[in-house]
């Protein structure tokens, strides 16, 4: 059987005027690495690659770190912890942050939330964009609900409406302003992505892995652009090491994001394995293009992990 703990931010300070970028401290994931030890044996990319359905068959529970979105402070603060503990992690990345030298606009959205309150931000799509544009159905509500497990329900909303329901153009419209009015798109590149030679070193190890050009929700584009988005990054990473065994992860991860024909795209470009954020473990049946994946918080050592002593 595997699991797979996910990451995103790692950094010793979150304190920001609105809460909006979460993760973990150092400290924090180092013990609750310490904490996973305890639970299952941990397995190198390449274990997973070359022995897959041993691991998912097995009895025996074995467990895989992840990190997404090629985080500087993935390389900076985790990856030397993993070092010292003979782990290895799949990091993946997003290409437009290097082709295009461009933030993510998850990462807009991460950044401008943390300086403006959620009321201004609505203020702000009131003033700029037709309300028929951002209003949430019941439905709607629900699956931000469920999709931002750990979130209040008006941050809930607000991502939900800014990631999944606003119209791209829209997104942009606003999310362009707002990040212009607090930021400098060419420093915060410089200071929130990995350097070339942090990819490099990644590759040389096998340990990277394509989180598509854009971090958009796959599963709600056309097929072309689907196709475009993974196969983008899919390329760029050709540039360090030639590499038949690339796994992705699909951004966001949710249902929406990860339905048909994403997975079948993946496959097409050159992909074997692939993960979702649907919480679960992975076993013989499990679909090898979608394997499930823990947030950290979740597990043994996460904030949010309650132990069941049944």
């Amino acid at each position: 059987m595997l699991t797979v703990c996910n990451y995103h931010y790692i950094r010793n300070d979150f304190q920001k005027p609105y809460p909006s970028i979460f993760g973990v401290t150092p400290i924090e994931f180092e013990n609750q690495l310490n904490e996973l030890g305890k639970t299952a044996t941990f397995i190198t990319p390449n274990d997973l690659f070359f022995s897959m359905d041993e691991i998912l068959g097995s009895k025996k529970s074995y467990l895989l770190v992840t990190f997404d979105d090629g985080l500087k402070e993935q390389f900076e603060l985790a990856l030397p912890i993993l070092k010292n503990k003979n782990i290895e992690a799949l990091f993946f990345i997003n290409s437009m942050n290097y082709i295009e030298k461009k933030v993510s606009m998850v990462h807009k959205i991460h950044l401008v939330r943390s300086e403006i309150s959620p009321l201004k931000i609505r203020q702000e799509l009131a003033k700029r964009i037709e309300e028929e544009n951002y209003r949430l159905t019941t439905v709607d509500i629900k699956k931000a609900i469920a999709h931002y497990l750990y979130d209040d329900k008006e941050s809930a909303c607000i991502k939900y409406l800014l990631n999944f329901k606003l119209p791209k153009d829209q997104l942009n419209k606003l999310i362009t302003v707002l990040f212009s009015k607090y930021f400098n798109e060419e420093q915060v590149i410089n200071s929130l992505y990995m350097t070339n030679d942090q990819l490099q070193h990644l590759a040389n190890n096998n340990l990277i892995g394509n989180h598509t050009h854009s971090h958009l929700a796959l599963g709600l584009l056309p097929k072309m652009h689907i196709e475009e988005e993974i196969y983008k990054t899919f390329s760029f990473l050709q540039n360090f090491k030639k590499n038949t065994n690339l796994a992705i992860s699909y951004p966001y991860g949710s249902v929406e994001a990860c339905q048909f024909p994403v997975s079948e795209i993946a496959h097409k470009i050159g992909h074997a394995i692939g993960f979702s954020m649907e919480r679960g473990n992975n076993d013989l049946t499990a679909n090898k293009l979608m394997l499930k994946r823990f947030s950290s918080n979740d597990l043994p050592g996460g904030k949010n992990y309650i132990k069941d002593d049944n």
